[in-house]
């Protein structure tokens, strides 16, 4: 029944007991009635008024522990539904109340489904990637076991593969758990530094792994003074190095990876890391943070790694309070940025 309909309801039920009583009364008095006009036309008024009051009460009360037996006290935030004096009202703050509450359950369902799938995708995603390098490396482990297995150099071959997968794994393993780590609040340690300086350090680190592909890594200008941001060094340094890492693995043989500061604000900076590569498809670009995300799947494996470098970088710019975006075009390259806060 619609709560709109419950005073029709009281309204017809107050009307078949004033019926009701009136034929009582009729036959009661019937002797007297010519001289009683008076009286009963008090008599109606009251009795209308006092059973409309009664029955709307009571339909009031029987529909709030229904909808409290089904809905629990989370429904009614405060007794307002009880103390008011107009049924209207009350009818009104309950439909609400109810739409309101049922909005926020679907919200709260919706993202219980959410996050069972994305547990289920997890799940099967970090099955597929530990078993690939194990499977491989087992593979190696136990034809080297085979003892009619003599050639040296094969041996040897086969032990550096199985060394690889090993390696493989033991990222895999590294990133999960940083990414844990940072999920759980993990503490930054932050302190002023100059980014430029940051910067030309990882450009040093990854320095013969650009050079294997002949790649330049450099700034887009001089940058004569030091830029201070107020970062945590160590969490910021693992985003350049996967960043610009990234932008070797997948940039052109002889290309450049470019990275430049901007302001971004009054009190940030934005740094900007690009590269002349292969690009990324625009329907990608929305899931290239997530997990073990690959846009290319078998050339994503051919360049090592995790698969989860990505993801980390965007837990440790948002633990900075921060944000990070990215633009590519296919045959053109892309662009990877974040934001810093400067120190003012």
């Amino acid at each position: 029944m619609k709560f709109l309909q419950l005073h029709k309801q009281a309204f017809l039920t107050t009307v078949l007991i004033i019926t009701f009583l009136f034929l009582f009364e009729l036959l009661f008095f019937y002797f007297e009635l010519q001289n009683k006009y008076l009286y009963w036309a008090f008599f109606l008024i009251f009795t209308f008024v006092i059973i409309y009051y009664i029955v709307s009460v009571n339909i009031k009360y029987l529909i709030h522990r229904q909808l409290k037996s089904v809905f629990g006290n989370s429904l009614f935030k405060t007794d307002t539904f009880l103390n008011q004096k107009s049924l209207k009202r009350d009818y009104e703050t309950l439909l609400n109340q109810i739409k309101d509450y049922t909005e926020t359950k679907h919200v709260e369902i919706e993202k219980l489904h959410d996050r069972d799938d994305f547990r289920k995708d997890f799940l099967g995603d970090v099955s597929h990637e530990l078993k690939t390098p194990i499977f491989t490396a087992q593979g190696y482990i136990l034809t080297l076991l085979d003892e009619s297995f003599k050639d040296k150099k094969l041996q040897k071959k086969y032990l550096e593969r199985a060394g690889k997968s090993i390696e493989r794994l033991n990222f895999i393993v590294k990133d999960l758990d940083m990414i844990s780590k940072l999920e759980r609040g993990m503490d930054l340690n932050l302190k002023s530094l100059n980014i430029v300086q940051l910067i030309s350090e990882v450009f040093e680190i990854l320095e013969i792994k650009a050079g294997r592909k002949n790649i330049t890594l450099n700034f887009n200008t001089l940058y004569e003074f030091p830029i201070l941001v107020y970062v945590d060094k160590e969490r910021i340094e693992q985003v350049l190095i996967n960043l610009i890492s990234n932008s070797i693995n997948y940039g052109r043989d002889s290309g450049i990876t470019t990275v430049s500061i901007q302001t971004y604000s009054k009190d940030q900076f934005i740094i900007h890391i690009a590269d002349d590569g292969i690009g990324i498809p625009k329907k990608e670009l929305g899931r290239l943070f997530e997990r073990f995300y690959r846009v290319d799947k078998s050339r994503s494996r051919e360049q090592g790694g995790s698969g989860l470098g990505l993801s980390i970088v965007k837990h440790i710019i948002e633990a900075h309070g921060q944000q990070v975006m990215v633009k590519s075009e296919i045959d053109k390259g892309s662009i990877f940025s974040f934001t810093l806060n400067k120190v003012l």
